[in-house]
């Protein structure tokens, strides 16, 4: 869901005393001027120096395909390289290429390091996952904390996301997860891209792409209704367009059944459906596998 992150203005930031943070700068700037090639090769030597903001950009720079032909296998090998030295925004972002290509564990893994600095997104991503139980052990009241505290910063899924859990988690558990919210809040320093940002706002040349949360739990289950219908949701997402690519991707395997992007605030879920009863749509989702479901009732 999600956002930029070829951090520019931190960069800007924090990276004006060395040359070498000059050299990252430069690179910043032939970028911003959409030329990529000039970019990659002023990162290119910094990185492979150790350099990790150079690290992580020329990451950015082989996942969009941007003065370099697009190499997510490069892109990772980057991304680990800048977050081994604890990079959070590689740490993030790898975390999310991660997950989102099926290998939660090591995604997840990732997403908590920087989920405990602070970063919204692993925030979102990582306590959706401990709520579901999703290649964590499931804690919903420590992942409501985590999702209540990237809402708190403002991350437009992750509010979304805390209206569904609010609907699902009791209010006494809610009220001890915020507790262990406020108590990590204070304790957490903030992240790096918490600096204030130069006056002239860079332009977004590198957008990650948005996250798709991990599926919520569904709400207590209705009795089956004759005609009532109901569906399968498979994910929510910062822009319709990429719910509809999934839909397109999984078509094939969805026997005809059509799609539903119900708009809840900034999120569009992907449901498809109908299916005559709940136990139809769970075997829908069983069918799915490796792709997040679960069944919710038909409108």
């Amino acid at each position: 869901m999600i956002h930029k992150y070829l951090i520019a203005s931190v960069l800007l930031a924090v990276m004006s005393s060395s040359g070498s943070a000059q050299s990252v700068r430069a690179g910043i700037q032939a970028w911003q001027h959409a030329d990529y090639s000039q970019a990659v090769a002023i990162w290119r030597p910094l990185a492979e120096k150790g350099d990790a903001d150079a690290a992580f950009n020329l990451g950015q720079a082989y996942r969009l395909g941007r003065g370099v032909t697009t190499n997510l296998a490069a892109a990772q090998t980057w991304f680990e390289r800048a977050a081994n030295k604890g990079h959070i925004d590689a740490q993030t972002t790898l975390g999310l290429m991660l997950f989102e290509n099926g290998d939660r564990a090591a995604g997840v893994r990732w997403l908590r390091q920087a989920a405990d600095k602070g970063e919204p997104r692993a925030l979102l991503v990582y306590g959706t996952a401990l709520f579901n139980g999703d290649a964590v052990k499931q804690d919903p009241i420590l992942g409501y904390a985590y999702v209540s505290r990237a809402a708190a910063q403002g991350l437009a899924p992750a509010q979304a996301t805390l209206e569904q859990l609010n609907q699902i988690l009791p209010a006494e558990q809610r009220k001890k997860a915020l507790a262990i919210a406020m108590a990590k809040a204070k304790t957490t320093p903030p992240p790096r891209s918490a600096p204030a940002r130069p006056q002239s706002k860079p332009a977004q040349a590198a957008a990650a792409k948005p996250v798709m949360t991990s599926p919520l739990p569904a709400p207590p289950p209705k009795p089956d209704v004759a005609g009532a219908g109901w569906r399968i949701q498979l994910g929510a997402f910062s822009q319709r367009g990429f719910a509809e690519a999934l839909f397109k991707k999984l078509s094939a395997s969805l026997a005809g059944h059509q799609p539903f992007f119900v708009q809840a605030g900034p999120v569009t879920r992907l449901q498809v459906g109908p299916y005559a009863s709940r136990a139809a749509a769970a075997a829908a989702c069983r069918g799915l596998r490796g792709q997040p479901c679960f069944p919710v009732p038909g409108k």
